[in-house]
Protein backbone atom coordinates (compact mmCIF):
# COMPACT_ATOMS: atom_id res chain seq x y z
CA UNK A 1 0.00 0.00 0.00
CA UNK A 2 1.04 3.35 -0.83
CA UNK A 3 1.50 6.06 1.85
CA UNK A 4 -0.16 9.29 1.70
CA UNK A 5 2.22 11.59 1.10
CA UNK A 6 2.69 14.68 3.46
CA UNK A 7 3.86 16.96 1.26
CA UNK A 8 0.60 17.35 -0.70
CA UNK A 9 1.98 16.14 -3.89
CA UNK A 10 -0.24 14.52 -5.76
CA UNK A 11 -3.03 16.61 -4.54
CA UNK A 12 -5.15 18.72 -6.72
CA UNK A 13 -5.93 21.95 -5.96
CA UNK A 14 -9.17 24.19 -6.97
CA UNK A 15 -6.60 27.48 -7.92
CA UNK A 16 -4.93 25.21 -10.65
CA UNK A 17 -7.82 26.04 -13.02
CA UNK A 18 -6.93 29.81 -12.86
CA UNK A 19 -5.34 31.28 -16.12
CA UNK A 20 -2.03 31.47 -14.93
CA UNK A 21 -2.04 27.66 -15.50
CA UNK A 22 -3.73 27.22 -18.40
CA UNK A 23 -0.44 27.42 -20.01
CA UNK A 24 0.71 24.14 -17.94
CA UNK A 25 -2.54 22.05 -18.91
CA UNK A 26 -2.07 22.85 -22.76
CA UNK A 27 1.76 21.55 -22.36
CA UNK A 28 0.17 18.87 -20.50
CA UNK A 29 -2.47 17.64 -23.01
CA UNK A 30 0.35 18.16 -25.89
CA UNK A 31 2.86 15.79 -24.21
CA UNK A 32 -0.44 13.06 -23.55
CA UNK A 33 -0.89 13.46 -27.16
CA UNK A 34 3.00 13.12 -28.19
CA UNK A 35 2.77 9.80 -26.26
CA UNK A 36 0.44 8.41 -27.88
CA UNK A 37 2.36 8.94 -31.55
CA UNK A 38 4.41 6.17 -32.95
CA UNK A 39 7.91 5.47 -31.93
CA UNK A 40 9.33 6.84 -35.73
CA UNK A 41 7.71 9.85 -35.27
CA UNK A 42 8.89 10.66 -31.92
CA UNK A 43 12.45 9.55 -33.02
CA UNK A 44 12.09 11.84 -35.97
CA UNK A 45 10.60 15.06 -33.79
CA UNK A 46 13.53 14.40 -31.57
CA UNK A 47 15.79 14.78 -34.48
CA UNK A 48 14.28 17.60 -35.86
CA UNK A 49 14.76 19.78 -32.82
CA UNK A 50 18.44 18.80 -31.92
CA UNK A 51 19.89 21.59 -33.49
CA UNK A 52 17.15 24.54 -32.57
CA UNK A 53 17.95 23.21 -28.94
CA UNK A 54 21.90 23.21 -29.77
CA UNK A 55 21.05 26.56 -30.78
CA UNK A 56 19.04 28.27 -28.51
CA UNK A 57 19.78 26.67 -25.20
CA UNK A 58 23.15 28.50 -24.55
CA UNK A 59 24.04 27.72 -21.44
CA UNK A 60 23.07 24.23 -21.73
CA UNK A 61 25.29 23.46 -24.84
CA UNK A 62 28.62 25.59 -23.36
CA UNK A 63 28.03 23.42 -20.21
CA UNK A 64 27.65 19.97 -22.31
CA UNK A 65 31.13 21.15 -24.25
CA UNK A 66 32.89 21.87 -21.49
CA UNK A 67 32.09 19.05 -19.98
CA UNK A 68 32.87 16.65 -22.77
CA UNK A 69 36.13 18.46 -23.38
CA UNK A 70 37.52 18.23 -19.54
CA UNK A 71 36.17 14.39 -19.27
CA UNK A 72 37.19 13.30 -23.04
CA UNK A 73 40.75 14.72 -23.90
CA UNK A 74 41.13 12.47 -26.68
CA UNK A 75 38.28 13.95 -28.57
CA UNK A 76 38.95 17.30 -30.58
CA UNK A 77 36.77 20.29 -31.10
CA UNK A 78 34.45 18.44 -34.01
CA UNK A 79 33.99 14.84 -32.25
CA UNK A 80 32.90 16.96 -28.72
CA UNK A 81 30.49 18.80 -30.94
CA UNK A 82 29.44 15.25 -32.48
CA UNK A 83 29.06 13.94 -28.56
CA UNK A 84 27.61 17.07 -27.12
CA UNK A 85 24.63 17.22 -30.30
CA UNK A 86 24.27 13.39 -29.71
CA UNK A 87 23.85 14.01 -25.47
CA UNK A 88 20.75 16.61 -26.88
CA UNK A 89 19.39 14.50 -29.20
CA UNK A 90 18.81 11.51 -26.30
CA UNK A 91 17.69 14.09 -23.80
CA UNK A 92 15.09 15.29 -26.36
CA UNK A 93 14.22 11.36 -27.13
CA UNK A 94 14.30 10.36 -23.31
CA UNK A 95 11.40 13.22 -22.87
CA UNK A 96 9.04 10.60 -25.03
CA UNK A 97 10.53 7.44 -23.39
CA UNK A 98 9.03 9.10 -20.16
CA UNK A 99 5.91 9.68 -21.70
CA UNK A 100 5.76 6.51 -22.98
CA UNK A 101 6.46 5.12 -19.71
CA UNK A 102 3.90 7.24 -17.91
CA UNK A 103 1.18 6.74 -20.87
CA UNK A 104 2.45 4.10 -23.45
CA UNK A 105 3.93 1.64 -21.19
CA UNK A 106 2.87 -1.12 -23.35
CA UNK A 107 5.45 -0.13 -26.11
CA UNK A 108 7.99 -1.66 -23.64
CA UNK A 109 6.73 -4.95 -24.18
CA UNK A 110 9.57 -7.52 -25.35
CA UNK A 111 12.21 -4.25 -25.68
CA UNK A 112 13.89 -4.69 -22.18
CA UNK A 113 16.44 -7.07 -20.89
CA UNK A 114 18.20 -6.83 -17.41
CA UNK A 115 21.13 -8.46 -16.03
CA UNK A 116 22.27 -8.70 -12.29
CA UNK A 117 18.70 -9.42 -11.04
CA UNK A 118 20.07 -11.79 -8.72
CA UNK A 119 21.48 -9.20 -6.82
CA UNK A 120 18.35 -8.02 -5.78
CA UNK A 121 16.99 -11.32 -5.19
CA UNK A 122 19.97 -12.05 -2.63
CA UNK A 123 19.12 -8.70 -1.00
CA UNK A 124 15.80 -10.07 0.34
CA UNK A 125 14.49 -8.89 3.47
CA UNK A 126 17.30 -6.04 3.41
CA UNK A 127 16.69 -2.37 2.20
CA UNK A 128 18.49 -2.02 -0.89
CA UNK A 129 19.74 1.41 -2.00
CA UNK A 130 20.38 1.65 -5.86
CA UNK A 131 23.27 3.92 -6.61
CA UNK A 132 22.51 5.74 -10.00
CA UNK A 133 23.73 8.31 -12.28
CA UNK A 134 21.65 10.95 -13.71
CA UNK A 135 20.63 9.39 -17.69
CA UNK A 136 18.88 11.22 -20.34
CA UNK A 137 16.26 8.12 -20.34
CA UNK A 138 15.98 8.78 -16.25
CA UNK A 139 12.02 7.88 -16.28
CA UNK A 140 12.20 5.42 -18.79
CA UNK A 141 15.13 3.68 -16.84
CA UNK A 142 12.98 3.53 -13.28
CA UNK A 143 9.86 2.42 -15.19
CA UNK A 144 11.43 -0.78 -16.91
CA UNK A 145 13.41 -1.36 -13.99
CA UNK A 146 9.97 -1.60 -11.71
CA UNK A 147 8.70 -4.51 -14.51
CA UNK A 148 11.34 -6.19 -12.67
CA UNK A 149 11.17 -5.47 -8.97
CA UNK A 150 9.36 -2.94 -6.19
CA UNK A 151 11.52 0.47 -6.15
CA UNK A 152 10.76 3.42 -4.51
CA UNK A 153 12.70 6.79 -5.35
CA UNK A 154 13.86 9.92 -4.07
CA UNK A 155 12.54 12.99 -5.68
CA UNK A 156 13.00 17.11 -5.95
CA UNK A 157 9.94 18.66 -5.63
CA UNK A 158 9.34 20.92 -8.82
CA UNK A 159 9.36 24.80 -7.85
CA UNK A 160 5.43 25.09 -10.08
CA UNK A 161 2.85 23.24 -8.02
CA UNK A 162 0.90 22.18 -10.82
CA UNK A 163 4.14 20.70 -12.31
CA UNK A 164 4.83 18.92 -9.47
CA UNK A 165 1.41 17.47 -9.27
CA UNK A 166 1.48 16.06 -12.51
CA UNK A 167 4.72 14.87 -12.17
CA UNK A 168 3.87 13.27 -9.05
CA UNK A 169 0.85 11.75 -10.35
CA UNK A 170 2.69 10.68 -13.56
CA UNK A 171 5.27 8.58 -11.16
CA UNK A 172 2.61 7.36 -8.97
CA UNK A 173 1.78 4.77 -11.57
CA UNK A 174 5.65 3.85 -11.45
CA UNK A 175 6.55 3.42 -8.15
CA UNK A 176 5.97 2.51 -4.84
CA UNK A 177 6.65 5.57 -2.70
CA UNK A 178 8.02 8.89 -3.88
CA UNK A 179 10.18 10.19 -1.10
CA UNK A 180 10.90 14.01 -0.62
CA UNK A 181 14.91 14.44 -0.98
CA UNK A 182 15.18 16.34 2.15
CA UNK A 183 12.76 13.51 3.99
CA UNK A 184 16.19 11.24 5.14
CA UNK A 185 13.85 9.77 8.04
CA UNK A 186 11.38 8.63 5.46
CA UNK A 187 14.26 7.02 3.61
CA UNK A 188 15.51 5.16 6.06
CA UNK A 189 12.07 4.02 7.04
CA UNK A 190 11.83 2.64 4.17
CA UNK A 191 15.24 1.02 3.83
CA UNK A 192 15.05 -0.82 7.18
CA UNK A 193 11.16 -2.11 5.78
CA UNK A 194 13.03 -3.72 3.07
CA UNK A 195 12.46 -1.22 0.16
CA UNK A 196 14.71 -0.77 -2.47
CA UNK A 197 15.19 3.16 -2.95
CA UNK A 198 16.75 4.42 -6.36
CA UNK A 199 19.02 7.49 -5.23
CA UNK A 200 21.09 9.24 -7.61
CA UNK A 201 24.50 10.37 -6.14
CA UNK A 202 26.14 12.19 -9.29
CA UNK A 203 25.43 15.97 -8.73
CA UNK A 204 27.40 18.53 -7.31
CA UNK A 205 26.02 20.03 -4.06
CA UNK A 206 29.10 21.58 -2.77
CA UNK A 207 31.53 20.00 0.30
CA UNK A 208 28.77 20.84 2.89
CA UNK A 209 27.59 17.66 1.32
CA UNK A 210 30.88 15.54 -0.04
CA UNK A 211 34.07 15.70 -0.38
CA UNK A 212 36.02 15.91 -3.53
CA UNK A 213 36.50 13.08 -5.73
CA UNK A 214 38.17 12.52 -9.49
CA UNK A 215 35.15 11.78 -12.04
CA UNK A 216 36.60 11.16 -15.22
CA UNK A 217 39.67 12.57 -13.74
CA UNK A 218 38.06 15.46 -13.03
CA UNK A 219 38.12 16.59 -9.26
CA UNK A 220 33.98 16.77 -8.67
CA UNK A 221 32.20 17.09 -5.50
CA UNK A 222 31.03 13.72 -4.71
CA UNK A 223 27.86 13.40 -2.21
CA UNK A 224 28.85 11.27 1.17
CA UNK A 225 25.35 11.19 2.41
CA UNK A 226 24.52 7.33 0.95
CA UNK A 227 27.32 6.08 3.10
CA UNK A 228 25.41 7.28 6.43
CA UNK A 229 22.45 5.94 4.88
CA UNK A 230 23.64 2.34 4.67
CA UNK A 231 25.04 2.41 7.79
CA UNK A 232 22.34 3.87 9.76
CA UNK A 233 19.27 1.51 7.97
CA UNK A 234 21.99 -1.88 7.39
CA UNK A 235 20.68 -1.61 3.71
CA UNK A 236 22.66 -3.27 0.84
CA UNK A 237 24.52 -0.30 -1.40
CA UNK A 238 23.98 -2.17 -5.47
CA UNK A 239 24.97 -0.13 -8.20
CA UNK A 240 22.59 0.61 -10.83
CA UNK A 241 22.43 1.70 -14.49
CA UNK A 242 20.45 1.40 -17.76
CA UNK A 243 20.67 2.47 -21.34
CA UNK A 244 19.19 2.28 -24.91
CA UNK A 245 21.33 0.18 -27.42
CA UNK A 246 20.03 -1.37 -30.60
CA UNK A 247 18.89 0.52 -33.79
CA UNK A 248 17.45 3.61 -32.62
CA UNK A 249 14.56 3.32 -35.16
CA UNK A 250 14.08 -0.26 -33.10
CA UNK A 251 15.45 -0.07 -29.40
CA UNK A 252 15.84 -2.11 -26.95
CA UNK A 253 16.61 -1.35 -23.04
CA UNK A 254 19.19 -2.87 -20.89
CA UNK A 255 19.11 -2.78 -17.03
CA UNK A 256 22.69 -3.54 -15.30
CA UNK A 257 22.32 -4.40 -11.56
CA UNK A 258 25.92 -4.85 -10.17
CA UNK A 259 26.90 -6.97 -6.81
CA UNK A 260 26.35 -5.43 -3.66
CA UNK A 261 29.48 -3.29 -2.60
CA UNK A 262 31.31 -5.73 -0.06
CA UNK A 263 32.80 -3.59 2.67
CA UNK A 264 31.19 -0.60 2.15
CA UNK A 265 31.24 1.98 3.33
CA UNK A 266 34.57 1.97 5.03
CA UNK A 267 36.50 3.87 7.04
CA UNK A 268 37.76 6.66 4.33
CA UNK A 269 35.13 8.37 2.98
CA UNK A 270 37.22 9.94 0.01
CA UNK A 271 38.37 6.41 -0.98
CA UNK A 272 34.73 5.40 -1.21
CA UNK A 273 34.07 8.28 -2.85
CA UNK A 274 36.97 7.24 -5.31
CA UNK A 275 35.38 4.03 -5.47
CA UNK A 276 31.88 5.03 -5.93
CA UNK A 277 32.60 7.63 -8.90
CA UNK A 278 34.95 4.75 -10.55
CA UNK A 279 31.76 2.52 -10.85
CA UNK A 280 29.78 5.64 -12.30
CA UNK A 281 31.91 6.64 -14.75
CA UNK A 282 33.04 2.39 -16.14
CA UNK A 283 29.01 2.32 -16.44
CA UNK A 284 28.49 5.94 -18.37
CA UNK A 285 31.41 4.89 -20.60
CA UNK A 286 28.85 1.90 -21.94
CA UNK A 287 27.26 4.77 -23.71
CA UNK A 288 28.71 8.11 -23.19
CA UNK A 289 26.00 10.43 -24.68
CA UNK A 290 23.04 8.77 -23.24
CA UNK A 291 24.51 10.59 -19.43
CA UNK A 292 23.39 14.51 -18.77
CA UNK A 293 26.39 16.01 -19.42
CA UNK A 294 24.49 19.67 -19.72
CA UNK A 295 24.73 19.23 -15.59
CA UNK A 296 26.94 21.74 -14.07
CA UNK A 297 29.10 18.14 -12.72
CA UNK A 298 32.06 20.14 -12.16
CA UNK A 299 30.87 23.74 -10.35
CA UNK A 300 32.96 23.11 -7.01
CA UNK A 301 36.72 22.74 -7.63
CA UNK A 302 39.57 22.86 -4.76
CA UNK A 303 41.19 26.08 -3.50
CA UNK A 304 43.97 26.91 -6.06
CA UNK A 305 42.60 25.13 -9.15
CA UNK A 306 41.17 27.04 -11.98
CA UNK A 307 37.51 26.87 -12.51
CA UNK A 308 35.69 24.44 -15.19
CA UNK A 309 33.12 26.84 -16.29
CA UNK A 310 33.87 30.83 -17.05
CA UNK A 311 30.30 31.73 -15.91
Amino acid sequence: MKEINQYGQGTFQWSFLLPRYWGIWLIAFLFFLLALLPWFIQWRIAKLLVNPAWRYLNSRRKTTIRNLEVCFPEKNSKEVEIAGKDVFFNALVGIFEGLNAWHSPNWYKDRVEIDGIEHIHNSKGQGILLLSSHSTMLDAGGFICSLFFDLDIVYRPQNNRLIDMLIYRSRNKVYKNQIQKKDMRALIKHLKAGRAVWYSIDQDFGLKQGVMAPFFGVYAATLTAHRRIVTISNAAAIPLFFYRKGNIRNPMYQILIEPKLDHFPGNDEIMDSIRINKILELQIRIVPTQYMWFHRRFKTQPIGYEKIYVN
